[in-house]
C-alpha cells in the first residue's frame, strides 16, 4: 500500500514533465544550443525550488512520518569531482537528449527505443559501482 503513493506521485511527475516539453529531445536541443531559455526556466525552478524547501525543513525541523527529524548533510565546499561528475552527466545528457527521469517517462510514453537509453544508463551506473572504490572522492 504504501508504494501506491509513490507510483500516484510519479505518475503526476511524469504528466507535469510532459506538459512541459521537459522530456522534449527538442527543448533539451535548444537549451545545448542556447536557443531557447525554456529549459533553464525548468531548472532554474526546481533549484529554487529545493533550495527553499531544504532551509524550510532545517529551520522548522520537520520530522518524517515515523517522528525522525529530518538530518540533510551539508554538501562539501566546492570539489573538483562535483565539476567532473557534472560534465559527464551533461555530455551524457546532450548525446541521448535526455536525463534518469524523464528516460522512465519517455518510456511509459511508448517510445521504446529510449529502452536502448535506459540500458545504457544502467550499464553506466555499474561501471561506476565496479570502479568506485579506485576513484578519487
Amino acid at each position: 500500500m504504501n508504494l501506491v503513493k509513490y507510483i500516484i506521485i510519479g505518475f503526476i511527475f511524469g504528466v507535469v514533465l510532459t506538459k512541459a516539453e521537459a522530456v522534449s529531445w527538442y527543448r533539451i536541443y535548444e537549451m545545448f544550443q542556447f536557443q531557447s531559455f525554456h529549459m533553464y526556466g525548468i531548472i532554474m525552478t526546481a533549484i529554487a525550488t529545493g533550495l527553499i524547501s531544504i532551509q524550510f525543513i532545517k529551520r522548522r525541523k520537520w520530522k518524517d512520518l515515523n517522528g525522525n527529524l529530518f538530518y540533510i548533510q551539508d554538501k562539501e565546499k566546492g570539489n573538483v569531482r562535483y565539476w567532473i561528475g557534472g560534465t559527464i552527466f551533461g555530455l551524457g545528457w546532450a548525446m541521448v537528449g535526455a536525463c534518469p527521469g524523464p528516460i522512465f517517462i519517455l518510456l511509459g510514453s511508448g517510445f521504446l527505443s529510449v529502452g536502448l537509453i535506459l540500458i545504457g544508463a544502467l550499464l553506466g551506473t555499474f561501471l561506476y559501482g565496479v570502479i568506485k572504490d579506485k576513484l578519487p572522492h
